[in-house]
């Protein structure tokens, strides 16, 4: 017998991004991860800098969750007309950051566009904080690290206990279900599908499925 989890998002300005080729990351794409103190790469003319709750140790109905399954938060950029940049993000809280990084985020002039949960019966209680802003891309790094900062150092949560997950998935027959390949992540396979049939912009920017434009699901499982 085989037992499965999975967790999702519909469409969402703030989601994870898809695969796509690597540019040559533009000095003031430079500049923000050195301000930010924080990894991220560039494609398809989008920053995503990486915000890991690599500190968390997450259980879902008590059984170990690792962090590709829906614990990394992140920021994006791209850039728009007249030399000003969308930035994007989805930041992943515990329930004691949550006013903390709020607070901090609407003093530095960005905005917070949702706050809600993507699972039930997890520990810690783990929230989604989205962010919004417009500016140059520096100003954007330095208005966002104060918030950013404080993450994973405002308060020790508790961490969770269970069972971990042991086993494989049928990576190959998920996708032909689904009509998409994913990437595996350790235990975790994920498949994000970009909306590449919606053409927005913001600020003359187009935001594309790295910015948050897509629909996504992970997988987990394991024998039983």
């Amino acid at each position: 017998m085989k037992r499965f989890f999975i967790a999702c998002a519909a469409v969402s300005l703030l989601a994870v991004g898809s695969t796509a080729w690597a540019q040559e990351m533009p000095p003031e794409y430079q500049q923000v991860l050195t301000t930010l103190e924080k990894q991220g790469d560039y494609k398809a003319n989008v920053l995503k800098v990486n915000i890991p709750r690599n500190d968390l140790n997450v259980t879902v109905a008590n059984v170990k969750t690792p962090t590709p399954f829906g614990f990394g938060g992140w920021v994006a950029m791209t850039k728009g007309t007249g030399g000003m940049h969308v930035l994007m993000g989805d930041l992943v809280l515990t329930q004691d950051e949550v006013n903390p990084v709020m607070s901090t985020l609407l003093d530095n002039g960005l905005d917070v566009t949702a706050l809600h949960n993507h699972f039930f019966q997890e520990e810690p209680r783990i929230f989604y904080m989205h962010v919004h802003g417009h500016g140059k891309a520096e100003d954007l790094a330095r208005r966002a690290k104060p918030a950013v900062d404080l993450i994973g150092h405002e308060t020790v949560p508790a961490s969770g206990t269970g069972s971990a997950l042991s086993g494989t998935i049928d990576a190959a027959k998920i996708a032909h279900i689904v009509g998409h390949a994913g990437e595996q992540t350790g235990p975790v396979y994920k498949i994000t599908i970009g909306r590449d049939d919606l053409h927005i912009h913001e600020m003359g920017a187009a935001i594309n499925a790295r910015m948050g434009l897509n629909t996504w699901a992970a997988f987990i499982g394991r024998n039983a």
